[in-house]
């Protein structure tokens, strides 16, 4: 009797660690679990990007130095052009080589619009920054630009690059609302730039402000074609025309439209002139492409309804600076994280 007791007992006491070693992985799988719910949750760029090349230099890809941008006789003689990938009204891109990297040719096609050409160059080489696509050369004699080439391409292609098998996993609320912030802090970037407070004013519709912007292999955006970034001065009593022809539509902003009536003919130089704040007005449309619908984006709209109201207000002094859309978009980003991170924890 005492032999079979003390082989329960000792049954016991061989059991006991393996349930101390049962719970011990339990907790490390649940430290691990919340250490990656963490990295998937939170992926915003860091203000200051420490591979940020000095002035008239650049680096991409796997380049380990910065290197100055390139001349004239480099474009000429070291850029292999491949085909091309793009058309504007001002120049036409082709998908280039340049040492084993894959560049952005942009050519100037026609001769008039050569302001506006040197006007996007000069924005391209002072706005140099991790919103702006970066400057590889250029030659202004041969009307000729080199930059990074992205092969997402436009921000117009989002929804087809997301309906791709290998890019369905962040087909998800929180990537796509990442991609909203990053589109206002673009906004917000260029209304306190080097250069001033600067207009995107090629985006008189949704297509074609979306095709102002890339979507980069990490899916960041950046801001892509600058030739028609015009500057507001408030203290100077400087405001802005879009163009001179007559604009229609509900996506530009109601001061962008003919004041007049249809009973009086479109003349440019009556048409009033405006400010930044076309740009906010135009925001929560461009933001309810960009989160598209899938599951959890209702969600979001309903977060951001407030700021998206007061940037569709009439008034433009009342609607919100990009600052300001901008901290509230944080907001709901951190606050929706941090609410699905704290329900999901629960459930382990």
């Amino acid at each position: 009797m005492r032999q079979q007791h003390g082989n329960k007992k000792g049954l016991t006491h061989r059991e006991v660690p393996r349930g101390v070693g049962l719970l011990l992985a339990m907790a490390l799988m649940n430290v691990l679990l919340y250490l990656c719910l963490d990295q998937f949750f939170i992926s915003p760029r860091s203000a200051e990007d420490p591979r940020r090349c000095p002035y008239g230099y650049f680096r991409m890809g796997r380049m380990r130095n910065c290197s100055h941008w390139l001349s004239c006789e480099e474009l000429r003689t070291e850029v292999r052009q491949l085909r091309r990938i793009g058309e504007g009204a001002v120049k036409r891109v082709f998908l280039s080589e340049w040492n084993e990297h894959k560049v952005a040719l942009s050519r100037l096609t026609r001769l008039e619009m050569k302001d506006d050409f040197l006007h996007g160059l000069q924005m391209l080489k002072s706005l140099q920054s991790e919103h702006v696509v970066t400057l590889v050369g250029y030659c202004e004699e041969d009307g000729t630009v080199l930059t990074e080439y992205h092969p997402l391409g436009s921000l117009s292609n989002l929804e087809e690059t997301l309906n791709l098998s290998k890019y369905r996993d962040v087909n998800t609320w929180q990537q796509r609302l990442q991609l909203a912030v990053e589109y206002i802090s673009i906004i917000t970037y260029l209304h306190h730039s080097p250069l001033g407070t600067r207009v995107m004013c090629d985006s008189n519709d949704l297509p074609k402000t979306l095709s102002q912007y890339l979507l980069t292999s990490n899916f960041s955006i950046v801001a892509n074609d600058l030739d028609a970034l015009p500057l507001v001065d408030h203290d100077s009593r400087v405001l802005v025309k879009c163009g001179h022809r007559e604009l229609h539509g509900d996506f530009v902003a109601p001061e962008q439209l003919w004041p007049y009536g249809e009973d009086t003919p479109f003349q440019d130089d009556l048409m009033p002139s405006y400010d930044e704040k076309i740009d906010i007005w135009k925001i929560p449309d461009v933001s309810s492409f960009l989160l598209g619908h899938v599951e959890g984006s209702d969600m979001v709209r309903f977060h951001l309804f407030d700021i998206h109201k007061a940037c569709k207000s009439q008034i433009p002094a009342e609607r919100p600076t990009a600052q300001d859309v901008l901290d509230t978009y944080r907001k709901v980003l951190h606050s929706l994280r941090d609410t699905v991170m704290s329900q999901t924890k629960e459930m382990l």
